[in-house]
């Protein structure tokens, strides 16, 4: 009668749930929420399937863990001038450079998370596009909000529309996000910021 030797069974692998999260962010961030399968996050965060959801619980709610992380590493760049400049016109001169610079980098420019994640989804997934139009929102808000205070600081004149001026930038940086996707050349970007800085209005309302 034969007997059976059992194999001793290996360590399960540890999850290293930082590292696995940044993955899953680079993958989102190029290829987007539904261009990228669960299969091809697996396969780059090093798991299987039954540990990603064990983590992170569902492919949207990993979703969202890299939009945040994004939020707070690559993409924290607007938050920081807007809290560490003098003025707006710096804050905004500063956030439109690092716009070209993040949004270009690397050898297949990915543009902005935000921006090119989810313009339009499935029905299934309305409640993805719906969060990533929410956080677009939210910065264009904080914009506007460090425009209110410049205004009231004597920076911006006092009929300033800083709703108005605030969409106005939003849309100018998510532009440059679309078309550093789209391969325009890195110069052709930083001249649009500096096009788009000369109508910055002055204390009288005329371009400063």
């Amino acid at each position: 009668m034969k007997t059976e030797t059992k194999r001793p069974r290996g360590r399960p692998r540890v999850l290293d749930r930082d590292q696995a999260l940044e993955a899953a962010l680079q993958l989102f961030w190029r290829r987007g929420y539904e261009g990228t399968s669960v299969a091809e996050l697996t396969a780059a965060m090093g798991v299987t399937p039954p540990s990603l959801y064990a983590a992170f619980g569902s492919k949207d709610a990993l979703y969202r863990e890299a939009l945040d992380r994004y939020g707070a590493s690559h993409g924290a760049f607007t938050r920081r001038a807007l809290a560490e400049e003098p003025t707006a016109r710096a804050a905004i001169e500063r956030i439109l450079r690092d716009a070209v610079s993040v949004y270009c980098a690397g050898p297949q420019p990915r543009g902005c998370m935000l921006a090119t994640g989810a313009l339009t989804c499935s029905p299934e997934h309305q409640e993805v596009a719906a969060d990533l139009a929410r956080r677009r929102l939210a910065g264009i808000a904080a914009l506007r909000a460090r425009f209110d205070r410049a205004m009231a600081e004597g920076e911006l004149a006092p009929a300033t529309d800083t709703a108005a001026l605030a969409a106005y930038y939003g849309a100018v940086i998510q532009g440059i996000s679309i078309q550093a996707r789209d391969g325009v050349p890195r110069k052709v970007l930083q001249a649009v910021a500096r096009a788009a800085l000369e109508g910055w209005p002055g204390p009288t309302g005329a371009p400063a």
